[in-house]
């Protein structure tokens, strides 16, 4: 006899054990010590910054734009597996407890990350604002229950097909959600939040209606939950090896000018290789070019003197960490084995790739502290990155991929 609650049980127990499991290779200790300085390095410089912040500064709206996207972006997390659209399809009637179940436990991780993100604005609010933090646990409860009915609304959304519908709900969405923030955090009176709470329950009841004669898209939420398990697995991939992780390529085609000052020889052969692999495969560009724009912002803005280049090393050390599971993106590819090219070769080529990539990081780093005028600083930036990155490569990296 089919077990709703039973099946829920198992698939979320199931989905959090896979979770601890990556997430303790993930917050290794290098890791989770690097994380501890940034965000101590963070928080040093946020504070001072918001000490220098006037009384008529527009804080309200800053913390109404940043809330409107945490509040927006509500998933629900389904744990629904490829087969469900076979076998589940005929029991979706009896289904309701356990996509219920499924909403409630979205509410409260992502209320979470909702309250992390708040604790982080409030400081900013209490220092421009009269009310301190004593309205910091009514802003929650609030802010709790715009987050519900986001997931709420999001999910009758899963009963449409039209591509337009999603656009279009996300931005009505956004922009109930920012306007409904602002005037929570500017102290509105009490009759105007319950004129959008009143236009927020339309909004949700509008869509009930018309979708209650309608079935779930159930190849659209498996999709999306194959999404977030992707990239997920992604990320635990940069740590330790991930069967079930998924390789995605991407062609581009206006990256081939780099490729292409390859010279066609032999010995360029795991040159091509390697290249081709980040600037394609799976997201080994997108984590360079992420890991790059922080690291920018960082020491530009949260950062002066010592600290620029304390924070340069940093990311420079996070994006070569990340990037030795490059080394092992073929290793169950059969066809490599056969190239009839020496093993030296490939470490060359590989460990060549990586100080290039940490040399040019570590150049763009040295170009925006440059920006600023602070010649001197953007000198020591450029000599220690290129001497880090030359330790990071010849030693670190060697003998990383022989344990």
């Amino acid at each position: 006899m089919f077990d709703e609650k039973k099946l829920w049980k198992d698939r979320s127990v199931h989905r959090l054990k896979e979770f601890g499991v990556y997430l303790r290779y993930i917050l290794n200790g290098h890791l989770v010590v690097v994380l501890l300085f940034l965000i101590g390095t963070a928080a040093f410089y946020y504070q001072n910054w918001i000490s220098s912040l006037s009384p008529d500064f527009p804080a309200e709206i800053i913390i109404a734009v940043i809330l409107g996207v945490f509040l927006t972006h509500s998933p629900v997390y389904t744990f629904l597996l490829e087969a469900d659209q076979v076998f589940l399809i005929p029991l979706e009637t009896r289904l309701k407890p356990y996509f219920f179940r499924s909403g409630l436990i979205s509410l409260i991780f992502q209320g979470y990350i909702l309250l992390m993100v708040l604790a982080v604005l409030m400081p900013m609010y209490a220092h421009v604002s009269a009310n301190g933090f004593q309205s910091f646990f009514i802003f929650l409860i609030i802010l709790l229950a715009i987050k519900a009915w986001n997931i709420a609304v999001n999910w009758k959304i899963h009963y449409f097909v039209q591509p337009s519908v999603y656009t279009w709900d996300m931005f009505v969405r956004y922009f109930i959600n920012v306007l409904f923030t602002f005037l929570l955090f500017n102290n509105a009176n009490i009759l105007f939040l319950l004129i959008f709470a009143l236009i927020m329950a339309s909004y949700y009841r509008s869509f009930y209606i018309r979708t209650r004669k309608m079935g779930l898209k159930w190849d659209l939420l498996i999709a999306q939950e194959e999404k977030r398990m992707s990239s997920f697995y992604r990320l635990a991939n940069l740590f330790t090896d991930v069967p079930k992780v998924k390789d995605t390529v991407k062609r581009r085609k206006w990256l081939d000018l780099f490729i292409n000052r390859i010279s066609f020889s032999q010995d360029n052969t795991y040159h091509y290789l390697f290249a081709r692999t980040f600037l394609r495969a799976s997201d080994y560009l997108g984590l360079f070019i992420r890991l790059t724009v922080i690291g920018a912002f960082a020491v530009y803005f949260i950062s002066f003197g010592v600290g620029q280049i304390v924070l340069s090393l940093l990311f420079i050390y996070l994006t070569g960490f990340q990037l030795l599971p490059l080394w092992n993106h073929h290793q169950n590819k059969l066809w490599v084995d056969l190239y009839p090219v020496s093993q030296n070769h490939k470490t060359a080529a590989f460990h060549s790739l990586l100080m290039r990539i940490l040399i040019i990081q570590s150049s763009i780093f040295s170009v925006i502290i440059l920006i600023k005028g602070e010649w001197l600083y953007a000198l020591l930036v450029l000599l220690s990155g290129l001497l880090f990155s030359f330790l990071f490569v010849n030693v670190y990296s060697k003998n990383r991929l022989k344990a």
